[in-house]
């Protein structure tokens, strides 16, 4: 498949694009948080940027936008302000990420000291601790960053400072949303859009969270039931069963981390209850009685089966380049960009990135085998974006493999049904 990488202005780029022609938007463009003082983020995309990108794309085309919690209403408001129709919010929820906030203990300390609190004088605080050094490790370069080693005294707290111990003015980020918004379509019925544009749906079955092995649970739905007003008997009609396929697409995907998976309760699903008749034995043993009910479940386990899971590699954020390393703070990962691709862009669309960074979304349109449009005006970063999307490669071994692994589910569920 095609890609077109484009580095310079968005605005200007974009007015070289033909209207009505791109097929899906997804992008991860500044948060304007200021992240790590970089002169990219100090502000979100203004309106007029989005009015051209409203533009290149198709009549009920869709767009994922990403942005962070603190001005993620902003991007809203402006896309919406642009044209775009709001659909949902779409979280993705990570274990790695750090605070950036302030210690207000250090800073304290450091006022009464120093008369200020600035970034020099809170590490002078540190360094006067009394105690002896230690080793702190941790990732300090975005969701993606490399394991990096720091040095410390120990540190306590005096004066006024003392009361204050333990206070500070940010949570731990551990999720970013994504706007899900389309262009309105321009037919009457969403059905007539997709005949003349190919736009206007969301890929569903495309997108379901695999079933990993279990067959697919019954009754994962309410039991819907009539009332015979004759003889006044309930009368329910068959489990849903969810599809062999998977789980139905939620606006909620995580990295399968530690700190995510453990946040999530064991719980049992596909509930499916059996009125026995007089000579069926129950589970727990002896006859049953007419009109007991038997439930079983189809699985149980974490419910985060219930989500996708988009897991990062460590490596991938540096694969394809020889030459140079990925400077980029906050590089996503290529499955979690594969999958927007996918849910939003129909068989051998267009996706367009006008905030295109090092390139992850044109990864994953490449692989997905869908045509890419990145725009880049960092020079350094649409270099790095060049030699990724060229030279980045899937590991297919473990593609195959787990192509196999479903195969061989499906293959045991139809044969047990067959008996």
């Amino acid at each position: 498949m095609k890609s077109q990488l484009f580095l310079g202005n968005n605005i200007e780029i974009l007015k070289t694009i033909e209207s009505n022609s791109v097929d899906s938007i997804v992008t991860d463009p500044p948060y304007g948080i200021s992240f790590m003082n970089h002169k990219w983020d100090y502000s979100i995309p203004s309106i007029e940027v989005w009015k051209e990108v409203f533009r290149v794309l198709k009549p009920g085309g869709h767009a994922i936008v990403c942005c962070g919690t603190r001005t993620q209403h902003r991007m809203t408001v402006n896309l919406e302000d642009a044209g775009f129709e709001i659909r949902d919010i779409i979280a993705w929820v990570y274990g790695s990420g750090f605070p950036k906030g302030y210690n207000v203990c250090k800073a304290i300390e450091a006022t009464e000291k120093y008369g200020k609190s600035g970034t020099r004088t809170l590490r002078q605080v540190e360094q006067d601790g009394d105690g002896e050094e230690y080793e702190l490790k941790g990732k300090n370069n975005g969701i993606l960053g490399e394991n990096r080693t720091y040095k410390r005294k120990k540190y306590t707290p005096s004066g006024k400072a003392k009361d204050w111990e333990g206070w500070g003015t940010a949570l731990k980020p551990a999720m970013e949303l994504w706007t899900l918004c389309r262009k309105p379509i321009s037919e009457k019925t969403v059905a007539e859009n997709i005949l003349k544009w190919g736009t206007g749906g969301i890929n569903i079955d495309g997108c379901r969270i695999p079933l990993e092995n279990e067959s697919p649970p019954k009754g994962s739905g309410k039991r819907v039931f009539k009332s015979n007003k004759f003889t006044n008997e309930k009368i329910y009609g068959d489990n849903k069963e969810t599809s062999p396929l998977g789980r139905f697409p939620a606006n909620f995907i995580h990295d399968g981390s530690e700190e995510v998976e453990e946040q999530f309760p064991n719980t049992k699903s596909g509930k499916d209850c059996i009125r026995t008749k007089v000579g069926n034995f129950l589970e727990h043993g002896g006859l049953g009685k007419p009109g007991d009910i038997q439930t079983t479940y189809g699985d149980e386990g974490s419910a985060s089966r219930f989500f996708y899971c988009a897991k990062a590699s460590n490596s991938e954020k540096n694969q394809g380049l020889e030459h140079q390393n990925n400077i980029h703070p906050t590089v996503k990962p290529v499955t979690l960009m594969k999958y927007l691709c996918r849910l939003i862009t129909p068989r051998n669309g267009t996706i367009l990135d006008p905030f295109m960074g090092t390139g992850t979304t044109g990864i994953g349109a490449k692989l997905e085998q869908f045509h890419f449009i990145g725009i880049e005006k960092e020079e350094d970063f649409f270099h790095i974006a060049e030699e990724r999307i060229a030279n980045f490669k899937e590991d297919t071994k473990n593609v195959t493999k787990k192509i196999k692994e479903n195969n061989q589910s499906l293959m045991n569920m139809f044969k047990k049904k067959g008996d």
